[in-house]
């Protein structure tokens, strides 16, 4: 019964997805807005003006096939505030966390308030938004790369430029 409780879910979720128009709605739909924004533009534009962690919050997989550079790898399924509240001392310093879209980065960066980090962003269309703005990912071996790993085929519709990676 469970399997079947959760096979629906996942249907009506998938559904949901693919029936949303614009990166707006599916955010809109999955996302709270805990976590306040940062455009791509805005992080390019400051990255290398300012002292930010970037931490990427996909699974070990996707950050492996590209990552926007200087990103540190923090996983989802494997994420650990205390691994982040030891690499990262200072409660205050500024946190852009990022996954494909901005779905999960946003949970990464809910456990990081709670955690006492006070100035964490998501970036809005995390690295598919990245990509589609022409701008640069690298690969594990920090070569210039157009993979880019998706997440799953139903996040790809989203990828506009690049080639589209998932398992």
């Amino acid at each position: 019964m469970k399997t079947l409780f959760t096979s629906f879910l996942l249907l009506f979720v998938v559904s949901s997805a693919l029936g949303q128009k614009t990166l707006d709605d599916i955010l809109k739909l999955y996302n709270s807005k805990s976590i306040p924004y940062i455009s791509v533009g805005e992080l390019k534009r400051i990255q290398s003006r300012e002292d930010i962690f970037l931490l990427d919050t996909r699974e070990a997989t996707e950050f492996e096939t590209s990552h926007i550079p200087s990103a540190i790898f923090a996983g989802y399924s494997t994420f650990s505030s205390e691994e982040i509240t030891a690499a990262i001392e200072d409660k205050s310093a500024r946190i852009v966390v990022y996954c494909s879209l901005g779905v999960r980065s946003e949970i990464i960066g809910e456990k990081l308030k709670k955690a006492g980090f006070t100035n964490v962003q998501n970036l809005y269309g995390g690295i598919i938004e990245w990509k589609n703005k022409d701008f640069i990912v690298v690969d594990a071996q920090g070569n210039e790369t157009e993979n880019v790993h998706t997440s799953s085929k139903t996040w790809s519709k989203w990828l506009k430029k690049g080639n589209k990676v998932y398992d």
